[in-house]
């Protein structure tokens, strides 16, 4: 299995060519790269690895301006301190997403995800080329969280996601609220939401709130960046997000 790893940190690329070789001993990492102008030069004069691990962040801009200047055929993988940018990944050649630092469990898991969908297909299979079956498969076959059974009282009720207009983080718990202004306490974390959650109808604004993209009746400007958002039902706090996640925020809502 040849691997390309674009990386712009050099212990973080130690430290990730010694995770993958110790998991994977048929793993050749052919080639490491540390910026976008970098990744373009090689995939413009070489053939197309099996897999690459590509850093997010890059010293000279967002990794995504590399698909938008040549044609990656191989499966990605992302990896990044930063949780903002999934939807953008999941756009293009991704098959995992993994925050930094990454856990040599969680880097099993995506050469697993590799593997497992790789065996799937012969080669040449009607002509139809492998990374395009991992791409497609990789989004088709994931299911979103329909619902959440909530405990109200001595009850349970059944709450469908598509109701639910936001879920605020307080003092360590997780509260959802719905379209009608109900609000119900779930055991769920924030950070295990964004898995389960359709990320074409949720969007995590900041380390307090997921939204729902029905939730939002307005957009504005704010300090250094930043955006206000007025919420339906109103939120009892600001509703700010970050300058960090503003240009993904207005792709999202522009889907």
């Amino acid at each position: 299995m040849k691997i390309v790893i674009i990386e712009d940190e050099i212990l973080t690329l130690g430290r990730m060519k010694k995770m993958i070789t110790a998991l994977d001993n048929t793993a050749e990492i052919i080639s490491c790269l540390d910026s976008i102008e970098a990744s373009i030069d090689w995939f413009n004069g070489n053939a197309s690895p099996d897999l690459i691990f590509m850093d997010i962040q890059l010293a000279d801009g967002l990794c995504f301006e590399i698909f938008n200047t040549v044609k990656i055929d191989s499966p990605v993988i992302f990896t990044t301190a930063y949780d903002e940018y999934a939807i953008q990944a999941f756009r293009v050649n991704s098959i995992d997403y993994l925050l930094k630092p990454v856990k040599s469990e969680d880097l099993k898991r995506s050469l697993d995800k590799y593997k497992n969908l790789k065996s799937q297909f012969s080669p040449g299979l009607n002509g139809t080329n492998l990374n395009e079956i991992l791409r497609s498969i990789s989004h088709e076959q994931k299911v979103y969280k329909a619902r959440f059974l909530v405990k109200t009282g001595q009850n349970y009720i059944k709450v469908n996601c598509q109701d639910i207009a936001y879920f605020l983080s307080e003092n360590k718990l997780t509260y959802l609220t719905l379209f009608n202004g109900k609000k119900y306490l779930i055991d769920y974390t924030l950070e295990d939401l964004e898995k389960e959650l359709d990320p074409r109808l949720f969007f995590r604004i900041s380390r307090q709130s997921i939204i729902n993209v029905n939730s939002v009746e307005s957009v504005h400007t704010y300090f250094s960046g930043s955006l206000k958002l007025h919420l339906h039902p109103k939120s009892e706090d600001e509703v700010i997000v970050s300058r960090r996640r503003a240009a993904s925020f207005k792709e999202w809502m522009d889907m």
